[in-house]
């Protein structure tokens, strides 16, 4: 199945410095926002009591939030999520016990609607949050050193590599940026979005280099700027299918979703359209300009007596 009615002939190769540009361009608001703004870490990370309760009738969030401030919690969180009955609290860290957080909030959202539940209480420490953010960093790095030694081993040469690393670490940047200005809570479900991400992102990649790799075994005299479109070209169908298809289940996901899913959608929706755009535009482009030629690829293969002619 085919996206085109027509096979294209996009010349992408051609404007390829002026997407580094757009790529630079958002890279370095990306990591100004970062180091001057920041993430809004979320409970995972810093510590602290996240509360899930339902209300038998909607809920007076401004309600809510007097009555926790009132009983001494400093800037309390209260997020509708879910039905206009169901909130979520998110409070500073405490050195109570999870049933004594529970009892206190319990008290206090009984003083708001005596039909108020609690269905989960969560207790993280700081130094718990610590190791969490410890722990998401060194599976970042894994696999990011993973895929480099993979790209190099199935393709031969570290010119792919190279491309489909910076790939990697364009998505992910670009997604950290995006929260950090909008302020979009960023906890561990956010993290497994980006993870997927690069996965997804590292996929579509490998498909084009597949393709590439073929275009040069059948034309290994055909300039490398024209087998890279090529290339892509014949991918492209592809590419456009799966990442609407995949859009589309993440886009419902992210409306419908409420809150509690936000982060991870939004995470997801970013790191679709970046790792299609740099799918693209990043990783063959670096590649090309590292001097990537046929021979590079096809090291191994038996060279015919021709070849070495002029």
């Amino acid at each position: 199945m085919e996206f085109f009615h027509r096979a294209t002939s996009f010349p992408f190769m051609s404007t390829r410095k002026l997407w580094y540009g757009l790529s630079i361009v958002l890279i370095v608001i990306s990591l100004l926002s970062l180091a001057t703004r920041g993430l809004n870490l979320g409970v995972d990370f810093t510590g602290g009591v996240t509360v899930q309760a339902t209300f038998p009738a909607a809920v007076n969030r401004d309600a809510v939030i007097a009555a926790l401030t009132g009983a001494g919690y400093a800037d309390p969180q209260v997020t509708i999520f879910g039905t206009s009955r169901e909130i979520a609290i998110r409070l500073p860290p405490t050195k109570q016990s999870t049933e004594e957080v529970r009892g206190k909030i319990e008290q206090i959202l009984h003083a708001v609607d005596a039909g108020a539940q609690i269905q989960q209480v969560e207790v993280v420490g700081p130094q718990i949050g610590g190791e969490l953010q410890r722990s998401a960093a060194q599976a970042l790095v894994a696999t990011l050193l993973l895929i480099f030694g993979y790209i190099a081993v199935r393709f031969h040469t570290w010119r792919l590599s190279l491309g489909a690393i910076l790939a990697v670490l364009h998505d992910p940047i670009l997604v950290l940026g995006t929260f950090s200005l909008t302020r979009t809570t960023f906890d561990l479900t956010v993290v497994a979005a980006m993870l997927a991400v690069i996965g997804y992102s590292l996929n579509d990649t490998v498909v084009v280099f597949d393709r590439i790799r073929e275009r040069f075994h059948t034309g290994r005299r055909l300039d490398p700027v024209a087998v890279l479109d090529q290339s892509i070209n014949q991918t492209l169908s592809r590419t456009i299918m799966t990442k609407v298809v995949t859009l589309i289940v993440v886009v419902a996901l992210y409306v419908l979703g409420g809150p509690v899913l936000r982060g991870f959608s939004e995470a997801l929706i970013i790191g679709i359209v970046a790792g299609t755009y740099s799918s693209i535009y990043i990783s063959s482009a670096v590649a090309l300009d590292c001097g990537l030629r046929a021979e590079h690829l096809l090291a191994t293969a038996a060279k015919k007596p021709l070849d070495d002619l002029p």
